[in-house]
């Protein structure tokens, strides 16, 4: 037998039935009450009057009930609307009685899970603090081992060794990086007011060094532009903008970091990405090229820090006609 799993069918189920057949008993007696002489008539009003009745009755249900689970779309309407990663609690100021229950029930699994996150979030930057030392470590023992080996086949197995060394410096990076970016545990105290042309003038030297390594040419068109901003997250931020910029365009081709008042941009001349799937390279883990090495993270993390500043992160095509255009927009 089918259940009935909508609140508002099972409430049609078990009012119409029972007014319908009150009106039907309502109609019997005023039909047995009337003379013989009169009952013919009687019985086509009564008729005529109970196909009114059950119709206004009908309607009349209908928008009570309908009225009555408003609380539960709009609350349904408010879950829908938030991001994946929202977990602030329920607004229960204006929600019915019936509903209370519900929405503290709701709020306290929100509360868990909000827990887990920030126990999942502290220990990504526990791991990321721990392995940035001797990763380093390593890497400058790889380097100076590098520069001393003479014969080739040593010498590309260091060199396979450092680069092995540098994926996983970054991807520490991008761990420390993604738990400092977390929306729902950044302090807004961190924030204070920056030069973002400053900011961006002191990274220039390894910008450029990042680029020349892909023989890709790099440019900066810097005007002064004050923000209120977390510096070291706005440098995480610029960095994963560039890196991405950089690994998606090939050689030979072009990036252009530029500073305006309350607008940072960064541009290349890469491949582009379709309009459709413009919304998905913020996702976590998200790759659209399986052939570019990388952990999905760089726009993820590019996403949260714009967000805790407040600031609206746009993607789009440039003028140009070819290449990326990612825009963070300062409030």
């Amino acid at each position: 037998m089918m259940q009935l799993h909508s609140i508002r069918l099972r409430l049609l189920k078990w009012l119409i039935p029972p007014i319908l057949l009150m009106n039907l008993g309502a109609a019997a007696l005023a039909y047995a009450l009337a003379p013989p002489a009169l009952r013919d008539a009687v019985l086509r009003t009564l008729v005529l009057l109970e196909i009114v009745l059950a119709l206004a009755c009908v309607a009349l249900i209908w928008f009570s009930v309908s009225n009555g689970l408003r609380p539960l779309s709009r609350l349904r309407a408010e879950l829908n609307q938030r991001e994946g990663d929202d977990l602030a609690p329920v607004d229960a100021a204006h929600v019915p009685y019936e509903l209370e229950p519900v929405v503290s029930a709701l709020n306290g699994l929100l509360a868990k899970v909000g827990e887990g996150a920030q126990a999942r979030q502290d220990f990504l930057a526990n791991v990321a603090h721990q392995l940035r030392t001797p990763l380093a470590g390593l890497k400058t023992q790889l380097e100076w081992l590098g520069a001393r080996q003479a014969q080739a086949d040593s010498a590309e197995s260091v060199r396979l060794m450092l680069s092995a060394t540098e994926r996983m410096i970054r991807q520490t990076n991008q761990l420390l990086s993604l738990a400092r970016a977390e929306p729902q545990h950044f302090e807004k105290a961190r924030l204070e007011p920056l030069a973002l042309d400053v900011l961006v003038a002191e990274a220039v030297q390894p910008l450029v060094d990042l680029a020349s390594l892909k023989d890709i040419d790099i440019g900066f068109d810097l005007q002064p532009a004050i923000i209120s901003g977390d510096r070291f997250l706005l440098r995480d931020l610029l960095d994963n903008l560039v890196d991405n910029a950089i690994r998606y365009t090939p050689a030979q081709g072009a990036v252009t970091v530029t500073v305006r008042p309350g607008l940072l941009m960064v541009e290349d001349n890469g491949p582009g990405i379709p309009p459709d799937k413009r919304e998905q390279v913020f996702s976590r883990y998200v790759r659209l090229d399986d052939k570019v090495h990388g952990s999905g993270l760089g726009l993820a993390i590019v996403r949260d820090i714009a967000a805790v500043h407040g600031a609206r992160l746009t993607l789009s095509q440039p003028a140009g006609g070819h290449g990326a255009l990612f825009m963070v927009k300062f409030s």
